[in-house]
């Protein structure tokens, strides 16, 4: 019988999930419930100085925002010190680690050898062999793995292919500080081993560590889970991922208005591909994830692609949950006068919706799209929307407003009607009647239909704004 799957996701809270540990995360946890195993969490947490609460704190909620929910109670590393500690010591009495009493100033002394000889700089292995009868007194030791010295390291990797480290190009790594505090290297491998971790995928930039971490596996006798190196994320010009280029914490994308959802499907799509498929459900991810469709070319990361992907959910939502994203997004960035506006006009707003949904990219433009509806009078016109306001455009609008005022079916339909023999009278195209009306009732250019736009405010509402701008 094969062993259940057991991925980790194992980020350090040294500051926000960023948008490539939200994609290392989905990766894990979609292999896991595909395979209809467990993603772990785990908080590396050994850096004590940088770890901090609100990071913590930040990577809960950023994973369950994203829908990327995990199994079990998080495992906090730096609780599990004295594990650590005790397999270095295990190590120590296999013989495959020992004691090393090196002063910095020793160490340094070996890395400016090294260089002046033209090999890397790094520790030489001079207490390998030593007996520590010959430590100096008063030296709290560290503990060093005892790396092979010859041979090659070996990592089959499901992203990369075979590769193959030369034994010589590593040094023995410390493992246990003379503080009694395990290294990264140890308590990764440690904790993988103790929680039962199948199948590792991370970050190609830890490649060179796995073959460090084989030499643990190895000194311990423990089977290597099976490991999958993604390459990062770049940016567009195809330079490392920074914040100019969208490396931002999960929270920004809600705050910039970007659905769980769309972001699933974006992600997704930066390093694993099913065919030439873009759009597609959290559970068709799911349904087609393997660790082979990964991709080893990396991934480029493009703004202008997730905002076409969001749209498309947005189109794809409900008005009712839409309506509840955005009071949420309105609250979270502190809009009082759209938090406001949004709770007073709660069936106003998801009667418009409908309209508003094919002419958003982001929730934060419906937000700015629905803003008409409880704009207060006089409304502020946008510059394109002034244009439309010519004073010839101005008096067409006070004629319209006083046919409506005698309009006693109040419809869409009937405002159309009027709108069309209002113009056709004067001689106009419909658009040249409906753009300044536009404009003088939501202050944009752009809105709903508006003849659904004056409908939605109410007819008083509509003759007051109108009245504001007719000249």
């Amino acid at each position: 019988m094969a062993t259940p799957v057991v991925t980790r996701f194992a980020p350090s809270p040294t500051g926000y999930l960023h948008i490539g540990g939200a994609r290392t995360a989905l990766f894990n946890w979609a292999f896991a419930r595909h395979t209809g195993g467990k993603m772990l969490l785990r908080i590396e947490d050994t850096d004590r100085e940088r770890s901090t609460e609100g990071a913590v704190k930040a990577i809960f909620e950023g994973l369950k925002w994203l829908g990327l929910d995990w199994d079990g109670e998080p495992f906090m590393q730096f609780s599990r010190a004295a594990r650590h500690a005790e397999i270095a010591n295990e190590l120590l009495s296999r013989g495959q680690a020992y004691y090393c009493y090196c002063s910095p100033e020793e160490l340094a002394e070996m890395r400016e050898t090294a260089r002046a000889n033209g090999l890397p700089p790094r520790y030489n292995g001079y207490w390998r062999d030593r007996d520590p009868s010959e430590a100096p007194a008063g030296v709290a030791p560290v503990i060093r793995i005892k790396a092979p010295q010859s041979g090659e390291i070996r990592v089959e990797d499901h992203v990369q292919g075979e590769v193959v480290f030369k034994a010589e190009n590593l040094d023995d790594f410390i493992i246990l500080r003379s503080d009694g505090t395990p290294t990264y290297m140890l308590a990764v491998v440690v904790d993988d081993h103790d929680m039962g971790v199948t199948h590792i995928i991370r970050g190609d930039d830890h490649l060179t560590n796995a073959a460090r971490q084989i030499v643990i596996y190895n000194g311990m006798g423990w089977s290597v889970p099976e490991m999958s190196h993604i390459p990062l994320i770049h940016g567009p010009d195809g330079a490392k991922l920074s914040k100019r280029h969208g490396a931002l914490g999960v929270e920004a994308y809600r705050q910039l208005g970007y659905l769980p959802e769309a972001l699933r499907n974006y992600l997704a799509r930066l390093g694993w591909s099913h065919g030439d498929e873009e759009l597609f459900s959290t559970a068709q991810m799911v349904e087609w994830f393997t660790l082979e469709a990964l991709n080893k070319g990396a991934a480029r990361f493009d703004f202008v692609k997730l905002e076409n992907i969001n749209g498309h959910y947005i189109r794809q939502a409900t008005p009712e949950r839409l309506y509840e994203v955005m009071l949420e997004t309105a609250t979270e960035l502190n809009r009082v006068f759209d938090m406001d506006g949004l709770a007073a006009n709660h069936d106003t707003v998801l009667a418009a919706l409908p309209e508003l949904q094919p002419r958003a990219k982001t929730v934060l433009e419906l937000i700015d799209l629905a803003q008409f509806i409880y704009a207060v009078r006089p409304l502020a016109i946008d510059a394109s929307a002034a244009d439309q306001l010519t004073p010839d455009a101005r008096a067409n609008v006070g004629a319209f407003a006083d046919i409506l005022k005698g309009l006693n079916d109040w419809s869409v339909e009937a405002i159309d009607a009027a709108a069309r023999a209002f113009a056709e009278a004067r001689g106009l195209k419909l658009g040249k009647v409906a753009q300044p009306l536009r404009a003088a009732l939501t202050g944009r250019t752009v809105s709903p239909g508006i003849f659904e736009v004056m409908v939605l405010i109410g007819r008083d509402e509509t003759l007051a704004r109108l009245g504001d701008q007719a000249s």
